[in-house]
């Protein structure tokens, strides 16, 4: 009597059948992960241009710029709005006042806050030229920036005309949900680096100033060493608009 082999997958068989599955998922996700990062880095970019669009038009109908937003607890009135002043010494980096501008909350990697232990995750940065917030002294046409705002690339050089330094800065800190680079430690840049101007041309800034990066990002989502995406508001844009409005002659 002859016995008849059964059908079906050796163990080893089975084994070398997984891994070819594995490493053929594996090849599928890495392209999906990177497209879908592609997409939320272009959401942000296209969400930081909103949100100038919105500074503007606040300043169009306001004649000065929103301070920053700084209440740290979601239970009370305040979070999300501006702060009533800013424009005292030193001024201060704080987070984009999303409900005063009608903008979204957190960018495309962040969650919103339910508590006060809650962190900051992908809540847009937002500092601003305290002589273009001041509710009490509106912007006039011989407005000029007082807080020497600074922005390089990683290469350190200049994203703006040394003449012209912005008068606001946005930011996302990106996939990390961290400040890279010179956001880290944005206050402090000393005279003579680039973007150092000491106010009124003097020789000596014994403060610092402060001192931002933007540009191209470095390595990849999570793992990337420098991945915030930055935009800011000149001065030039400012007028153009507020004169197109009627708020400048």
């Amino acid at each position: 009597m002859h016995k008849h082999k059964e059908a079906g997958f050796s163990l080893l068989e089975l084994a070398i059948a997984l891994m070819i599955m594995a490493l053929l998922v594996g090849g599928m996700l890495n392209p999906l992960s990177a497209t879908l990062e592609a997409k939320r880095r272009a959401r942000a970019q296209l969400e930081l241009e909103q949100i100038r669009e919105a500074l503007l038009g606040f300043a169009m109908i306001n004649g000065y710029l929103p301070c920053p937003t700084t209440s740290a607890d979601p239970a009370v009135e305040a979070y999300g709005l501006a702060d009533p002043v800013c424009n005292g010494e030193p001024a201060a980096e704080g987070y984009l006042p999303w409900r005063t501008l009608g903008v979204p909350e957190v960018d495309p990697w962040g969650l919103p806050r339910h508590a006060t232990t809650d962190p900051f995750n992908g809540y847009w940065r937002y500092r601003v030229d305290r002589n273009f917030a001041d509710a009490a002294a509106l912007i006039t046409l011989g407005a000029a920036p007082d807080d020497n705002l600074s922005i390089t690339d990683p290469r350190g050089l200049l994203l703006t005309a040394p003449t012209e330094t912005p008068v606001a800065i946005i930011y996302s800190a990106g996939a990390n949900l961290q400040p890279d680079g010179e956001n880290t430690s944005f206050e402090g840049a000393p005279c003579g680096n680039p973007g150092g101007y000491a106010p009124g041309g003097s020789a000596t800034c014994p403060d610092g100033e402060p001192h931002y990066q933007g540009g191209d990002m470095y390595g990849v989502g999570a793992d990337a060493t420098f991945d915030d995406m930055l935009i800011w508001l000149s001065r030039p844009l400012l007028f153009n608009r507020l004169v197109a409005a009627g708020r400048l002659p």
